[in-house]
């Protein structure tokens, strides 16, 4: 009969039909004690609360009727779990001590390890400890190997939260190498669950998706839907890899169901607040928070409901509520620190934000004592406290210093990232020591230039990981098949509504396992100095744009002198990119559109005085993100010279350095349904009757990979599109189907020089902390050193012979930046051609 107790969890359908046979067809009290509790057992993992306790109740009965101490002993244990499960903790204890009470053999190391569980769910972790040891001895001592296992378990999962993760890991692990049969799948999945869990914890969040993704394989096996613990863990990892939405958009799903206990329902619903407010939406989080909150109180689990509270103050805070929250905070802060919580850095920076005079500094210096944390997201934390602390004290010096070693935590914490995308966001969480340290380093020229550089395009300074370069993966080549298909369909005016939604789940699926790369190389590349940048410029202009506190600083670097100056302010810049960009689209419709008054406002609001620092000479600009899709020869200053845009000046010093391949060919690639049918492929393959020519039907995906490998100069005429959801399927459009930045990433060589007559090939998506995500971005962190693309619509015809006259440049010698500059200089009789051109960008060298 213990195997029917075993089918309650690893078959919970197939457990609920023996057990209901058998309540048809035995009168043996004994035989009913198994049954009821099986379905009790059923029924409480299900959240059914009301239906577990009516079991529990008949199968203690029927044990009492047979008679059997050690089984009314075991019923009475599952009884206190479901009471706990229930919320009522209180209660379940006295049932598992009632149980405990004469226990002996194997019975009472068993219930001890359910006691175990509940005082770990009411936050008494160091007593679970000990329990749980205790118990896992006496089943070794019985060489109950499956029992000892569970124990081991639970024992990992309270000394993870005690902060012991050596221990943690060692009593997972120990659990995994007892668990090797067939018959313990579900065992096993817990134990992929605890080591996701203490990876997480130690940062390690390349492993702990990886873990998590082979546990809900085996769910997929089993056919059954990842349980409240798994779905919470892989939620929590994607929140601390900066993918807020996701994860709130994944527990939103599970919380919609209805087969959830009470006290998981309240943890996914704590785990959602914190996965919007994220997101930036204080007021969504407000509400998970209160009814987590509301569900942990109702259970007695104090322990949980201070984090509740934790995070329904600081949705508050950042909704504008502050009223009465002062003292609230600092209550909730003081008693996560005396636990040592990891959740306390945050909640004593909330605390003392809200306080006032000494008890300001005081708040944040307790905050500041966990940057020895082993968790680098926690030492970020209490770094930024630091920061603020020596704010508070007008310590210019301090708060740099705390501002560093708190961005160093952050590197480490991306150091064993692979996935372009979450090395980018994972700089999120260093935004606000960024801010401060801008904000301290910004009246110095130099010092504001060394710090703009160590905290922007950090991401692209490191190669992205993939799984194997030579071979296609499975998703990725049903994604490119889907596009194909959906090109086709469209087309043909046929539905696209099922071709969609595989899209959707395929890119997903990419997604999923680009996120479980880990980096090709753990070293990260040091900050490029002021004196590095300084000494790079010679007859180049470099002008840096640094956001600080919402006005924009130029800082220029020119003939061994760094000068800044103070521009407009961000929010007068946005308001005039709208209509920046409706003007080039008119030009580019062949319409009226008189982009010089429009070019003069951005010139005074993004140049301001900095532009009477700008030499005769050719100019590189390092914009800030948000800055960096701007057509910026709509700027007087710059129509008639040579510029080029890069995301930050090593980026820059790193084009200079890569040197041009000797005997790297050109490659030119003209794609399906161009209006112009690309026309300026044929005129540029007479040109260039060496070069490899991948047109119709040989324009395939593979062929274009291949032959991108290495090469010298690659002209891609091909429709793009830039995802701003999601910019890693940002795409180019071949004859087999589209070609995304997950596609380029696998190339092994970068090409040297890259030209995409796209509309919107160049455009980049701002994450993070001043990174960059898209076609262009893929490219540099390849190692391109340059590239020509438009980041506005552009007229077909005009972009032709625009292509034709950029070749011809280049074939004589100039660099992209002078090329694009001639091609301007001629354009400038023709309004279309002349918005065209200006849509058109020199990135890198």
């Amino acid at each position: 009969m213990e195997e029917l107790l075993q089918l309650a969890i690893d078959d919970p359908e197939r457990g609920r039909r023996q057990a209901e046979d058998l309540l048809t067809s035995s009168a043996d009290p004994a035989v009913l004690s198994y049954a009821h509790q099986c379905l009790g057992i059923v029924a409480r993992d299900a959240g059914q609360a009301e239906l577990a306790d009516t079991h529990l109740r008949a199968g203690l009965r029927a044990a009492q009727l047979a008679r059997d101490a050690d089984r009314e002993r075991d019923v009475r244990a599952s009884y206190g779990t479901a009471l706990a499960c229930a919320g009522r903790s209180r209660q379940g204890l006295v049932q598992l001590q009632r149980a405990m009470a004469g226990a002996s053999g194997h019975v009472a190391p068993r219930i001890a390890v359910r006691m175990a569980g509940v005082l770990a769910t009411t936050g008494r972790f160091a007593d679970s400890a000990a329990v749980l040891r205790d118990a896992a001895a006496s089943f070794s001592a019985l060489d109950d190997s499956v029992w000892e296992a569970r124990a081991r378990i639970w024992l990992a999962h309270t000394l993870l939260h005690l902060g012991q993760l050596d221990d943690a890991q060692e009593e997972a692990e120990s659990a995994g190498r007892l668990y090797d049969g067939p018959e313990t799948v579900w065992e096993r999945i817990s134990v992929l669950e605890n080591l996701a869990d203490i990876a997480a914890a130690r940062g390690d969040l390349v492993r702990s998706l990886r873990l998590g993704a082979e546990a809900a394989r085996f769910c997929a096996e089993l056919g059954v839907e990842p349980r409240a613990e798994l779905v919470g863990q892989n939620a929590s990892v994607h929140l601390a890899a900066g993918l807020a939405d996701d994860a709130a958009a994944v527990l939103g799903q599970r919380l919609a169901t209805t087969s959830l206990t009470e006290m998981d329902r309240a943890e996914l619903q704590l785990l959602r607040a914190d996965a919007l407010l994220a997101a930036g939406r204080p007021p969504d989080a407000i509400e998970e928070a209160r009814a987590a909150r509301r569900g942990f109180e109702h259970a007695g689990r104090t322990w949980y409901a201070r984090r509740a509270q934790a995070t329904l103050l600081q949705a508050r805070v950042r909704a504008g509520e502050v009223r009465g929250a002062a003292a609230e905070a600092r209550g909730v802060a003081e008693a996560l620190d005396t636990e040592g919580a990891p959740e306390a850095p945050l909640a004593l920076t909330l605390a003392g934000r809200l306080a006032r005079g000494a008890d300001r500094i005081d708040l944040w210096t307790r905050a500041a004592s966990y940057r020895h944390h082993p968790n680098a997201l926690v030492r970020a934390a209490a770094w930024h406290a630091q920061g603020l602390a020596r704010e508070e004290t007008h310590d210019r010096g301090g708060v740099l210093r705390a501002a560093a070693a708190g961005l160093d935590a952050i590197d480490e914490h991306r150091r064993l990232i692979g996935s372009s995308e979450l090395r980018a966001l994972a700089t999120t969480h260093g935004r606000e020591l960024t801010t401060i340290a801008l904000r301290h380093a910004a009246s110095d020229a130099r010092t504001l230039l060394r710090w703009s550089e160590r905290t922007r395009a950090t991401a692209l300074a490191q190669p992205p990981a993939t799984s194997d370069a030579a071979t296609i993966p499975a998703s990725l080549a049903a994604l490119r098949d889907n596009g194909r298909q959906l090109a086709e369909a469209r087309q043909e005016g046929t539905p696209t509504e099922e071709l969609e939604r595989e899209r959707r789940r395929l890119e997903r699926a990419v997604r999923a396992e680009s996120h479980t790369l880990s980096a090709t190389t753990a070293t990260q590349q040091r900050p490029t100095s002021v004196e590095e940048i300084v000494a790079a410029t010679g007859e180049t202009c470099l002008v840096e744009l640094v956001d600080v506190d919402g006005s924009l600083h130029v800082v220029v670097a020119h003939a061994g002198k760094v000068r800044r100056r103070v521009a407009g302010t961000t929010s007068e810049i946005a308001a005039l990119l709208g209509p920046a960009g409706m003007l080039l689209r008119r030009a580019a419709r062949g319409r009226p559109a008189d982009t010089a008054t429009i070019g003069r406002s951005l010139q005074q609001a993004v140049l301001g005085d900095a532009v009477r620092l700008l030499p005769d000479a050719p100019v590189t600009l390092a914009p800030t993100a948000r800055l960096h899709g701007l057509a910026w020869s709509l700027l007087p200053a710059l129509q008639d010279r040579p510029f080029a845009v890069v995301p930050s000046a090593g980026q820059w010093l790193r084009a200079r350095a890569t040197p041009a391949p000797q005997q790297a060919g050109t490659v030119l690639v003209a794609g399906p349904a161009l209006a112009s049918g690309g026309a300026e492929v044929p005129v540029l393959a007479e040109r260039h009757p060496d070069a490899v020519l991948l047109d119709g039907p040989r324009a395939t995906l593979e062929a274009v990979l291949a032959h991108l490998d290495g090469a010298g100069l690659v002209h891609l005429a091909a429709h793009g599109r830039f995802r701003a959801d999601s910019p890693l399927f940002s795409a180019l459009d071949l004859a087999d189907g589209p070609l995304t930045v997950h596609d380029l990433e696998r190339v092994p060589r970068a090409p040297y020089r890259v030209v995409l007559s796209a509309c919107e090939s160049g455009v980049l998506a701002p994450v993070g902390a001043e990174e960059l995500l898209g076609l262009a971005a893929a490219l540099f962190s390849l190692g391109t050193a340059g590239l020509v693309c438009s980041v506005g619509e552009v007229n077909d015809d005009a972009t032709a012979d625009l292509m034709v006259g950029l070749h011809a440049a280049l074939a004589d010698g100039s660099d992209p930046a002078t090329a694009l500059c001639e091609v301007r200089r001629r354009a400038a009789g023709d309004p279309v051609a002349a918005g065209t051109a200006a849509a058109f960008l020199a990135l890198g060298v």
